[in-house]
Formats: C-alpha cells, sequence, structure tokens
C-alpha cells in the first residue's frame, strides 16, 4: 500500500497494474527528452549571440518539428490503446461479485452463491486493534481468490460512488441504474486497499475498500465458513 512521502504507484498486485505501470515510465521518459530538448533551446537561443540567416527560413526545420510531434504522438497512443482494451476485456471469470455503494459503505454479494452477501463498513479510529490503519480498514473485507479472474459488477443505490483498488488497477464508477463491470487477477495473496474515489457526501472520506487476495482452498474455506454463519 502507499507510504508517507511515496512519489510513485503502488507496488502492481495485477497484471494490468505492471502494464499501467510500464506504460507510465513510457510516457515519463518521453516527457523527460521533450523538457530537456526545449531546455536546451531555450538556454542556447538566450545565451548565443550567433545568427544564421537560413534559420530565419528552413523548409528542413519546419518538416521536423511537424513530423517529430506526430511521431512522439504515436509512440505514445498505441501502447496507451493497447492498455486499454486490455483493461476492458472480461474472458471467463471465476468469480462474480457486485458491489453496491450505498452513503456511506459497500455491500458485496458473491453472486455465485446463493446466500453469501454482507456489507463493509469501516472500522472506526477507536476500534482498530494495532497494525490496522486508519480510515482504510472495515469490519468485513471482500475475499478473492489469488491468480484467478475475478469480474466486479458496480452500481450504486442512492449517489454516485466509485469503486476503485490502486494496487490492482482497478476504478470502476458505481452508478444508480446502471451496471458496470470491470475485472482484475490477484497476481499474489495479500491485502490491498482502496477509497471511494467520487465525492459522494458528508462522509465520502470513510467508505473505504480492503480486497484480501487468498490461495483457492483457503478461500473455499472461507466461503463455506461464511456460508454456515448466514
Amino acid at each position: 500500500m502507499a507510504h508517507p512521502s511515496q512519489l510513485g504507484f503502488q507496488d502492481a498486485a495485477s497484471p494490468v497494474m505492471e502494464e499501467l505501470l510500464h506504460f507510465h515510465d513510457h510516457a515519463l521518459m518521453i516527457v523527460f527528452m521533450i523538457s530537456t530538448l526545449v531546455l536546451y533551446i531555450i538556454v542556447a537561443m538566450v545565451s548565443t549571440s550567433l545568427t544564421n540567416k537560413y534559420i530565419l527560413d528552413s523548409q528542413e526545420i519546419e518538416i521536423i518539428w511537424t513530423i517529430l510531434p506526430a511521431v512522439v504522438l504515436i509512440l505514445i497512443a498505441l501502447p496507451s490503446l493497447r492498455i486499454l482494451y486490455l483493461m476492458d476485456e472480461i474472458n471467463d471469470p471465476h468469480l462474480t461479485i457486485k458491489a453496491l455503494g450505498h452513503q456511506w459503505y459497500w455491500s458485496y454479494e458473491y453472486t455465485d452463491y446463493e446466500e453469501l452477501g454482507f456489507d463493509s463498513y469501516m472500522i472506526p479510529t477507536q476500534d482498530l486493534t494495532p497494525g490496522q490503519f486508519r480510515l482504510l480498514e472495515t469490519d468485513h473485507r471482500m475475499v478473492v481468490p489469488s491468480e484467478s479472474p475475478v469480474r466486479v459488477l458496480v452500481t450504486a443505490e442512492d449517489v454516485l460512488h466509485s469503486w476503485a483498488v490502486p494496487a490492482l488497477g482497478v476504478k470502476m464508477d458505481a452508478v444508480p441504474g446502471r451496471l458496470n463491470q470491470t475485472a482484475f487477477i490477484a497476481s499474489r495473496p495479500g491485502v490491498f486497499y482502496g477509497q471511494c474515489s467520487e465525492i459522494c457526501g458528508a462522509n465520502h472520506s470513510f467508505m473505504p475498500i480492503v480486497v484480501e487476495a487468498v490461495p483457492l482452498q483457503h478461500f473455499e474455506n472461507w466461503s463455506s465458513l461464511m456460508l454456515e454463519d448466514a
């Protein structure tokens, strides 16, 4: 998860997030090169007193500074479009979960099971145990099997919300009356935190999301226990 003074993204916990990190680094290098070139030109123009009559009218330079930006845009656009299509791809999910946003908590329904669903509320600061994170812990975590494709159907009951978990590269708006879907694969077991990412009222900051990825056998044991309790 994020830590104080962190400059970059969180460590990737899904293949899509790894692709997003690589694209971020790719785009950042292009920005650095453009910035360096512009800075060099500014310094050269300010500091030198040399003149060249051909600089005032040069077809070659105009061709270069027209084609070069087009090439740069293509180098950014093609990887970007590839990742957009990857993020939209949902192939044979092993598990489907419906995430329902409320003011101000989340409800989860495991639609592959008949009676498996629960509400997920933030744990108040005074009830936290040592090692738990303030404003991020919930009383019920969304438990998923690791290394398995999971589809999340996202909607809301009252106002706009947004279901977002940065480490998994997932962010999807929850719109009343509309069912949006997204998918992810947790690359490794772990606990991944997120928060509602759409201003939704007075307690917008107090409806965190906690996704716990566990091995498949542990997930089956957990689902059996939840069904027995229900």
